[in-house]
């Protein structure tokens, strides 16, 4: 049932030397050797166990790979597994704890509902017990998993961390419901790790720790693209017709495109996005409806009739800017994402609002569902999209932290996001982009978008801001500083079993 992930298939085969070489990381990179020098000896003989409830589709599945690869290179024993399960319903109910913690959702939980997820936890439990010894680090992320660390702490008596990339700031009976499930489990945990102070619980207060998640700067979804290379990406990934012969083939799985009949077919149909040429307004993430996708699908309407109704009181270029400008709304294929049932639904409800659009607004919307088969060709997609965008959206009602704001944050491009903490965290408004004081409204999300469009020079002052703010806080080396104080301190404390 536990799948055990093989990293050197998974991780970009970049080292330490590759990224010191890089001179805006070099300073970063020296800093957590210096400080590895002295805590992975403090780590030795012990294995780390990394478990989540998924390989692929979203930031826990993406940021593993390598932060274990860079802590192999630094000398530690580091192995990931991915819990499985056998009964639909455990996904189900643990989406539903996702978005429980985030404020949403129906509170009352059923003996059925503990029933179904200890089962499941309680399988994996038993299978990878042989796997682990008393001396191993065991690091669960998020509450998929959370019953299995509790069983084998129990059991075994193994140091073990918590880690959840989710909460709210603030405290609702939703919010309540899901701790009070969850504090059985947690009660074995020897220390925690949130991303914001806002979202820890009372029972984990004087044993929890702050680690911001990170991107990899050299990763696909993040390395620089010359001009040459994004436009071959999106030639091969068929998002933009190829005018000349190509150096590389077209991508085995191409990007999809809603027709306007609802249904997906090729990218370029009914015509090219051009997003090489036009205005776009970008947002790219999990088909959730806390990503708030379609509050910014209808601010993106009114923007358009708005334009239709009062055109002439625009600034020429400006007014033009408006007319040619299009809305991407890119997303997984939700069929890829094991642990995220919702996703299908979302893309559902999204169709919906889609074909009842006018034909005119329509041909200005692009829903792309990107094929997740090949983690490369999918982070390249991503990547070429950010960087042609204008304005990157992350228009989410709740968020843990959102790393597709740190993304478009490293590539300088501005950022339009909410009051959701996570973003709280890393958009300063008007500094590094702005924030929306109200996700629901379209009125507003309208308003601030014009705004943005409206005054390149704010647009690049607001991207260097937030570049220079990802360099200094969200890059993968002082996650993984700060990961090594975390592990050193939790097994300094804690007094290990006798074998």
């Amino acid at each position: 049932m536990m799948e055990y992930v093989n990293i050197e298939e998974l991780s970009d085969p970049q080292t330490l030397d590759d990224y010191a070489s890089v001179a805006q990381l070099t300073i970063a990179v020296n800093d957590l050797r210096t400080e590895a020098n002295f805590l992975v000896p403090k780590l030795k003989d012990r294995t780390i166990w990394m478990v989540n409830s998924t390989s692929k589709g979203g930031g826990v599945a993406e940021m593993l790979p390598k932060v274990i690869s860079i802590m192999r290179e630094l000398g530690l024993d580091v192995n990931w597994a991915v819990i499985g399960a056998d009964r639909e319903e455990f996904f189900t109910f643990t989406k539903r704890m996702h978005n429980l913690i985030h404020g949403f959702s129906d509170p009352e939980i059923t003996p059925a509902d503990r029933e179904v997820y200890e089962s499941i936890n309680r399988k994996n439990a038993d299978e990878f017990r042989s796997r682990v010894r008393e001396r191993d680090i065991l690091i669960v992320h998020d509450p998929q998993p959370m019953a299995l660390g509790a069983f084998l702490k129990q059991e075994l008596g193994i140091p073990t961390i918590w880690r959840s990339h989710i909460g709210l700031d603030v405290r609702l009976p939703q919010t309540s419901a899901a701790w009070t499930f969850l504090k059985p489990y947690a009660e074995h945990y020897d220390h925690a790790v949130f991303t914001a102070p806002e979202y820890i619980p009372d029972y984990f207060s004087g044993r929890a720790s702050i680690i911001y998640p990170s991107i990899d700067p050299l990763s696909h979804k993040n390395r620089e693209l010359s001009p040459n290379k994004l436009m071959g990406v999106l030639c091969n990934a068929q998002m933009a017709k190829s005018q000349h012969p190509q150096l590389t083939p077209f991508f085995p799985e191409p990007a999809e495109r809603m027709q306007w009949d609802g249904s997906f077919g090729p990218a370029m149909s009914p015509e090219e996005i051009g997003i090489m040429y036009r205005p776009t307004v970008v947002q790219i993430s999990r088909w959730d409806r806390l990503k708030g996708f379609q509050p910014l699908l209808e601010g993106f309407v009114k923007l358009k009739q708005d334009r239709k109704a009062n055109g002439q009181k625009l600034e020429v270029r400006h007014r033009r800017r408006r007319e040619i400008m299009r809305l991407v709304l890119a997303g997984p294929d939700p069929a890829s994402i094991q642990d995220d049932p919702e996703g299908q639904e979302v893309l559902d409800e999204l169709r919906q609002v889609y074909v009842d659009l006018d034909s005119d607004i329509q041909k200005d919307v692009a829903i792309l569902a990107l094929p997740m088969k090949s983690r490369k060709f999918n982070a390249l997609m991503v990547n070429a999209l950010q960087r042609c965008a204008t304005v990157i959206v992350q228009n989410s009602l709740r968020e843990g932290f959102g790393l597709t704001a740190t993304e478009a944050m490293f590539k300088g491009v501005a950022v339009l996001g909410t009051q959701a903490c996570g973003l709280r965290q890393q958009i300063r408004d008007h500094v590094d982009g702005r924030l929306l004081q109200n996700a629901e409204d379209p009125d507003e999300v309208a308003g601030v978008l014009d705004k943005m469009l409206a005054d390149p020079s704010f647009r690049h002052a607001w991207g260097d801001s937030a570049r220079r703010r990802v360099l200094h806080e969200f890059l993968i080396f002082t996650q993984v500083r700060n990961w090594l104080r975390v592990m050193v301190d939790c097994v300094v404390k804690q007094p290990v079993t006798a074998g």
